[in-house]
């Protein structure tokens, strides 16, 4: 389970401010990247924990998860758009999204920005990248936690301009339902076609109208 053991660690003052940051949207083949900074000012809030990585919850209790962290820590999000993941990469994307999630959560000062992965995050704040770290420190569970509702939620959004691709389901992951609607209809604007599964398509698709 994640603690703050990760936070204490690394900071070397009580006061300090250590931030968690996650990204949602990696390994997915459409829509955007979206990243979550959290800090949590006070550790004695109920919802502490239950806090752990997003992929280990069920949607209720995640959505209930989400419901309480905006209301008790300070959250900012950021994304990359699907143009941004296509001009740079996934990696890249992913850091842009994270910065604009530190830039979004109007703290007058960051001491420390716990990474979930195994890169350094290059920014104007002092970071740890921490492999899993989802898993062991409870600020990043919690940005995991924020920024996969938010992006879920976004992808319902956009499930409504194309519901063929079933995006209220599989979020633009390729599941099998996935793979097989982008054969039948072919990419959206939305689909990342640097992908592999997309860009297959699209080559298969060329050497069907020659």
């Amino acid at each position: 389970m994640p603690n703050f053991s990760y936070e204490d660690s690394f900071s070397n003052s009580s006061n300090a401010i250590v931030v968690g940051v996650d990204e949602v949207g990696y390994g997915s083949i459409a829509g955007p990247v979206v990243a979550a900074a959290v800090y949590i000012p006070d550790r004695n809030v109920e919802c502490i924990p239950n806090i752990k990585d997003s992929k280990l919850l069920t949607p209720k209790k995640r959505d209930a998860l989400y419901k309480e962290l905006l209301s008790h820590t300070v959250c900012g999000t950021g994304l990359a758009s699907i143009d941004e993941i296509e001009e740079h990469n996934i990696l890249v994307a992913s850091h842009m999204a994270m910065r604009r999630a530190l830039e979004n959560l109007n703290l007058q000062r960051i001491d420390l920005v716990l990474v979930d992965g195994s890169r350094e995050l290059k920014s104007q704040w002092p970071s740890k990248s921490i492999i899993n770290g989802d898993e062991l420190s409870i600020s990043i569970a919690a940005a995991s936690i924020v920024a996969k509702v938010t992006r879920d939620n976004m992808m319902r959004e956009l499930h409504d301009q194309y519901p063929e691709y079933h995006w209220n389901k599989n979020c633009g992951y390729g599941t099998a339902a996935h793979i097989l609607a982008l054969k039948q209809h072919g990419a959206t604007p939305l689909h990342r076609k640097t992908f592999a599964p997309v860009k297959k398509c699209i080559i298969s698709t060329k050497n069907q109208d020659k």
